[in-house]
């Protein structure tokens, strides 16, 4: 009986077979072991007009599980401010948290064809780092991604895409992130 291929994202073989090598290399590791990998990929989309419209939260839940693949869900808010006419307990944002084969799929995604797709496109910023090896990028329309309908969007708005590394450094997770193919602007000393 012959065993059947299972399917595995590109970008997980791509750092299975070279990103792990090439690591190793660069950084002098000992062990594969000590090769920092993608953990995890945490997306939050703010929704602050969902207070006053509630719609707005459903089209968020449906655009973050159509972007990504996976269910998304809604944040709440967790205390009362006046200023912001904002009660305890109303929905404010949607999140979304990848791993595994879903976290690779949207990175090929995002990198192929959703940051292409911004106007005037020159790179990520590497001022995202948060000195412990995670890296947040800010997107600031959700249109970028070819699976969102233009016609069909009811507010244009923004979201935050963390990649959460095992790297302890943000030099390792900035060479991490360059293998993947993150286009960052300028290249870090």
């Amino acid at each position: 009986m012959a065993a059947t291929a299972t399917y595995q994202p590109r970008l997980k073989s791509r750092y299975r077979d070279e990103i792990v090598q090439n690591l190793k290399k660069q950084f002098a590791y000992s062990s594969v072991m000590q090769v920092p990998k993608l953990e995890k990929i945490c997306i939050n989309h703010g929704v602050g007009d969902a207070v006053s419209d509630k719609k707005l939260i459903e089209s968020a839940v449906k655009e973050m599980t159509t972007i990504t693949g996976q269910k998304a869900v809604p944040t709440y808010s967790t205390k009362d401010i006046s200023n912001f006419k904002l009660r305890k307990g109303v929905a404010i944002g949607v999140r979304v948290t990848l791993r595994g084969d879903k976290m690779y799929e949207f990175l090929d995604r995002l990198i192929a064809s959703a940051l292409p797709r911004i106007r005037d496109f020159k790179g990520v910023n590497e001022k995202g780092f948060d000195g412990r090896g995670n890296y947040t990028l800010g997107v600031n329309e959700q249109i970028i991604f070819p699976e969102i309908d233009i016609d069909k969007v009811t507010k244009i708005a923004g979201m935050d895409i963390t990649f959460v590394t095992s790297a302890a450094t943000d030099k390792e997770a900035y060479a991490l992130l360059t293998e993947f193919g993150i286009p960052f602007k300028n290249k870090q000393a």
